[in-house]
């Protein structure tokens, strides 16, 4: 298992520390189970969804493998 750090707002953190106090759980297994529900792992493995920000080609949603390959190759040379 891992741990992260993330940062809430007020208002998350309350509810997130209310729930877990109502549950008698852990802050940390409130949370893993509300990302788990929020993020469920595609019964191909793959993403359910490709994200790119500004500038991207206005095809991307077709080229989403070469795209993502692309990134891959570019960052594995980038850690040469």
């Amino acid at each position: 298992m891992k741990r992260t750090t993330i940062m809430l707002p007020d208002d998350v953190d309350a509810r997130l520390r209310l729930e877990a106090r109502r549950r008698g759980q852990s802050i940390a297994q409130v949370a893993r189970e509300a990302i788990e529900r929020e993020l469920p792992v595609p019964a191909d493995g793959r993403l359910g969804f490709f994200a790119v920000g500004d500038g991207s080609p206005r095809d991307a949603s077709e080229r989403v493998d070469e795209l993502v390959a692309d990134g891959i190759r570019r960052r594995r040379g980038a850690g040469r």
